[in-house]
């Protein structure tokens, strides 16, 4: 969960490398360095972000012409100038996305050897092992040296390599973890994400798993791990460099929160036009696939397991279709029993999610072709690893905590959930177009929720010195009760737990006291006479409660309750409405409290490791 960049141009690429690594910090942030070659090797590293970093380059002048450049978030040892990247080995700098499984056994083998360790990561072994190749040699090939050393590393990585004997080219790998090349009209460069190379190029060559490439000011040539010449297509990115700029908003978040109704039309355009359904939304395969389907497993991480567990809700209700949710990190370590006529789903906003590409490749071995990618990005490995796909129209999402993707992922399986209900005969031509009226209806009926900002604020401004929250949802807003928990907790450091409130008196309700405010989702559906109930529970116990309740659903305001209107009921899709003002007051909570919005501590936006 790192960020790369490599640049070798006939120009001074330093601050090529420093920009792609500010678009890149969401990736990674607790430290920064880069290793350029100019006359010999210059490394500069700094603990802490990427601003930090320029700041010693600045110092030092530096200029080059062909370098690499890491924004780290740990794995293997803690925060520290020793552990941050490049490392390096005898003329040789290397930075790395990833885990090596093996690297202490390698370890140990080059110790033994004679090469001293200085820092706790598992990326100096690849230094080494790779200098070690060279070594043996003895004919200075970097890029055969840096083949060899890849065919020994067992887990997820994607390295970038340079070698100071060598200043007319880098070398990068790819194996589980994201890689790309830049194509540009003055040099060659690659990254962890396109958005960091908008800068230089909208031409782009995605790697493959075992992919090698040599870059050179004037092309680049790409192997497999075996040493076989291969070709990549390449893509023009249809990216802006203002789509990943911050604009007037104080955070990306905010940003990206208000940049919902958009992603969201952007999302639904396919249906726009159209009086129906179609399975071909799926791909040109689906009719095919979708028609044998008897039942679907959705597999999922964190807020896109959120999603995952809404989408139970409407495929059982309206599709009749048998749901099972599982979190990828936990499914392929259990055994199961597969179903071949199953549609297995799998859902992640970068496509890069590591468990669940693992999860999805488990379940291919275990017989289940029948497979979907919900993602945000066409060119990943989940999607390319899928047999049917649907692209979310997000666009670049730079804020750690979810928003835009995680609403534009209920659009997809909503709209898979029609599909299902239409092969299997349970989706009339007036409920179809009831929902498609719905649906497209949808990004103005978010437009409307993000005008309660204000007042979302003021709530916001009585959680700063709490240190607990219990969020309590039923039916399909359970998940949005988790959701909006997950939230507060990400940004703000305020612990917040989420149960279906019929759970409340089965333990939680034990923790409720002045001290624990209750946020409570409570659509006007036909839940809410049951929730009524378990929000007189909390009161009972002199919990003070914070819902968000639709117009109509007669949940009067008093002391200790405090009521914001939602502007309307959504019926089936009131997930999404749901979901966007507990965004806003997780957000709000974190401004006054003054938390990193868009970088919160320990973590990071794609999780490419296990």
């Amino acid at each position: 969960m790192c960020g790369i960049v490599t640049a070798i141009a006939n120009h001074n690429i330093v601050p090529v490398l420093l920009e792609g690594l500010r678009k890149l910090e969401y990736r990674g942030y607790d430290s920064a360095g880069l290793a350029v070659l100019n006359g010999g090797l210059q490394r500069l590293r700094a603990a802490g972000r990427v601003a930090e970093l320029a700041t010693l380059a600045d110092a030092h002048r530096l200029t080059a012409r062909v370098g690499v450049a890491h924004t780290r978030w740990a794995t293997h040892g803690g925060p520290s100038e020793r552990n941050a990247h490049p490392h390096v080995s005898g003329g040789l700098a290397v930075v790395h996305n990833g885990i090596i499984e093996n690297y202490e056994p390698v370890r140990a083998r080059l110790q033994a050897r004679g090469y001293t360790f200085e820092s706790e990561t598992d990326t100096e072994t690849i230094a080494h092992l790779v200098h070690s190749k060279l070594a043996d040699a003895g004919d200075g090939d970097l890029f055969e040296a840096v083949r060899l050393a890849a065919n020994e590393l067992v887990g997820a990585y994607a390295i970038a390599v340079l070698f100071e004997a060598d200043p007319t080219r880098a070398v990068v790998a790819r194996h589980g973890a994201p890689l790309l090349l830049g194509v540009g009209a003055d040099g060659m460069y690659a990254a962890s994400d396109t958005s960091a190379l908008l800068q230089v190029t909208r031409d782009i060559v995605y790697l493959e798993d075992g992919d090698l490439a040599e870059l050179r000011v004037d092309g680049y040539r790409i192997t497999s791990a075996d040493g076989t010449p291969v070709e990549r297509p390449m893509h023009v990115s249809s990216l802006s460099a203002d789509a990943v700029e911050l604009g007037h908003y104080r955070h990306y978040m905010q940003k990206e929160i208000f940049e919902q109704p958009q992603a969201l039309a952007n999302t639904l355009e396919i249906i726009a036009g159209g009086g129906s359904v179609s399975p071909q939304l799926f791909g040109s395969d689906a009719p095919a696939v979708l028609a044998g389907v008897r039942q679907v497993l959705i597999i999922a991480c964190g807020t896109s397991y959120h999603s995952a567990l809404v989408a139970r809700y409407w495929l059982e209700s309206v599709a009749g279709m048998p749901c099972t949710v599982e979190i990828a990190s936990e499914y392929r370590y259990r055994v199961s029993v597969p179903d071949p006529d199953a549609l297995v789903v799998v859902i992640s906003q970068s496509g890069e999610t590591a468990d669940t590409l693992a999860a999805l490749k488990h379940a291919k071995t275990l017989g289940m072709t029948r497979t979907l990618a919900i993602c945000n990005v066409p060119e990943s490995a989940i999607v390319r690893e899928a047999k049917l796909r649907f692209i979310t129209r997000a666009g670049p999402e730079i804020g750690v905590a979810s928003t835009k993707a995680f609403t534009t992922q209920l659009a997809a399986p909503a709209l898979l959930t029609l599909a299902l209900a239409k092969t299997g005969g349970r989706l009339d031509a007036q409920e179809e177009a009831r929902h498609l009226s719905a649906l497209r209806h949808l990004p103005v009926a978010v437009q409307k929720v993000l005008e309660l900002e204000p007042e979302i604020a003021t709530w916001a401004q009585r959680f700063a010195a709490k240190h607990h929250a219990l969020f309590l949802g039923r039916g399909r807003h359970w998940p949005i009760a988790m959701e909006g928990a997950l939230k507060l907790k990400e940004i703000s450091y305020i612990h917040a737990e989420a149960y279906a409130a019929g759970e409340l008196k089965h333990g939680p309700l034990a923790l409720v006291d002045k001290d624990m405010p209750v946020i409570a989702v409570a659509p006007a559906d036909e839940l809410l006479e049951k929730l009524k109930s378990n929000l007189q529970e909390v009161r009972a116990r002199g919990g003070e409660l914070y819902v968000f309740a639709d117009a109509g659903s007669e949940i009067p305001e008093t002391e200790g309750v405090h009521i914001l209107h939602m502007p309307e009921h959504y019926g089936m899709l009131s997930p999404v409405l749901h979901v966007v003002p507990l965004q806003l007051l997780s957000y709000h909570a974190a401004l006054v409290k003054g938390t990193d919005v868009d970088k919160p501590r320990n973590l990071a936006k794609s999780v490419t490791v296990e």
